[in-house]
């Protein structure tokens, strides 16, 4: 979009909010880059260029603006949309595949050339995984200075800089301040009750309706791994890192992410998966509009525009959690996934003396399970068995940088995963937003009750008007039912 000089320059002299994320623009008088909703007064039209993404301006010389804060503005919508190169690089960078592991890993995990990489992400996003990276570790750097009372020294370390120098030189560069002049600047509020806490904002595109987002989670909670406490989803997280516990509530304008962290090299990881579990950084004005042209489902759209789709925070977790709800009610498939937690999970401790006892076990550790101690029907303790083994030797990649068309093969290939598992996995652990259930009792109630086709093969062929956003859709129709999972807890 930031070749279109004349839609950019509208979108900024609307300031309109919901381009935010898709460019940023730079000012050649000032030599400050903003997102489009910036507060100030634009500046003239020739004074005006336009980036892809905030480490293109930053590698062309400009800084971030102070007032309207471009490297926090939500991510741009197109990775969740896309299953392509960049969008999969871009996911695994936000992850913090980059410094972790370096191009070489990204490129390894992606299965293609570094320069490959290096060139398709240029060419798209006018900056290679080393800028693009870079610029993520400035934005963290800025919020561990801000929110946290971590030494310099610390936070540049945690944030994934090699050097105090390199730190400091780049919160110079992108922020015109010093790391000790921006901790200055930061403005305070009440600080956290609970030391080694950092409080967060995490912002995203308006509408966004809390009800079934927040009321799945609530509902599906899986005791000892999560809970809905104080108006707020927390649960535990395995990072790469370290371990952590995170408490996520819905705030006009925002999301309020409180993180408590083992190490704090994970926070760039750990706020990149919680947006992603929430859907953040999804566009839904592009999906409300494709989806309320169909006449039966817009009044479902009109009266709650904004829903999101309820991921995950680990892929394999999901997969799992999915196989083993297959044919049972919510209330079963978390005591069977409990149990497991007890019996595999590593303990945590949970910081605020919650209920959080432990991490949910990986495929690793479920490796010697004993299938006997699953008390469910024998098919499918056999196809827990091959998912876990799948998982563990890497013979199934659920990773955020997967391919979803061979993610949805190799999971076809292990018997006893069906289709309607496979598109629960594509839609929630994947994130693929064009994931579709017709043979969902939820979905095809909800649709006979709306005059949509009432057999699978129908429903599929009228849903087809509403691609690449059925994941959306199907939110919208388990929407109608009255059911705890679409309502925001109250307690």
């Amino acid at each position: 979009m930031h070749t279109d000089f004349e839609r950019c320059v509208r979108a900024v002299r609307s300031k309109d909010a919901r381009f935010d994320g898709w460019f940023f623009t730079a000012v050649l008088t000032t030599r400050i880059y903003c997102r489009p909703s910036c507060p100030v007064v634009p500046p003239k039209d020739r004074n005006m260029t336009f980036y892809p993404s905030a480490a293109a301006a930053q590698q062309a010389g400009f800084r971030a603006c102070k007032r309207c804060r471009p490297d926090a503005s939500p991510g741009s919508p197109q990775w969740n949309e896309r299953a392509d190169l960049v969008a999969r690089a871009m996911r695994l960078i936000g992850d913090g595949t980059v410094d972790r592991e370096g191009v070489p890993g990204l490129a390894a995990r992606l299965g293609y050339s570094t320069r490959q990489i290096e060139r398709q992400l240029l060419a798209e996003l006018g900056a290679g995984p080393l800028a693009l990276a870079r610029a993520q570790r400035a934005q963290t750097a800025r919020l561990l200075i801000e929110t946290s009372e971590l030494p310099m020294a610390d936070a540049a370390f945690a944030a994934g800089f090699s050097s105090i120098r390199s730190f400091n030189e780049a919160v110079r560069e992108v922020f015109a301040l010093t790391p000790t002049e921006l901790r200055a600047r930061a403005v305070r509020g009440t600080r956290p009750a609970t030391p080694g806490t950092l409080t967060l904002r995490l912002p995203f595109r308006a509408p966004l309706c809390p009800d079934t987002l927040f009321g799945l989670l609530a509902a599906t909670a899986v005791p000892g791994v999560e809970e809905w406490r104080d108006g707020a989803y927390r649960r535990t997280l395995r990072l790469p890192y370290g371990h952590g516990t995170v408490a996520l509530a819905p705030h006009p304008g925002h999301i309020e992410c409180r993180l408590t962290l083992s190490d704090q090299r994970d926070l760039a990881g750990a706020i990149s998966r919680c947006r992603a579990l929430l859907d953040l950084d999804a566009d839904p004005e592009a999906i409300d509009a494709l989806l309320g042209t169909d006449e039966r489902l817009a009044p479902l759209v009109a009266e709650a525009p904004g829903r999101r789709i309820p991921r995950t925070v680990d892929p394999q977790e999901l997969a799992l959690r999915a196989v083993l709800g297959q044919q049972v009610s919510t209330a079963a498939a978390r005591t069977l996934a409990a149990r497991l937690v007890i019996a595999h999970g590593e303990p945590v401790k949970d910081p605020v003396g919650g209920t959080l006892t432990h991490l949910f076990p990986s495929a690793e550790a479920l490796s010697g399970l004993d299938p006997a101690a699953l008390a469910m029907p024998a098919g499918r303790r056999a196809t827990v068995v091959r998912l876990v083994r799948a998982l563990a030797t890497g013979e199934l990649g659920l990773g955020v940088g997967s391919d979803w068309s061979r993610a949805r093969e190799q999971l076809a290939a292990l018997p006893g995963v069906g289709p309607w598992t496979r598109e629960i996995i594509a839609m929630r652990a994947l994130g693929d937003p064009d994931a579709f259930l017709p043979t969902d009792l939820g979905v095809r109630r909800a649709a006979a009750a709306r005059g949509l086709p009432g057999t699978p093969g129908a429903l599929t062929r009228h849903a087809a008007a509403w691609r690449p956003w059925r994941s959306y859709a199907v939110q919208y129709l388990w929407s109608a039912d009255d059911h705890a999972v679409n309502r925001l807890p109250t307690t």
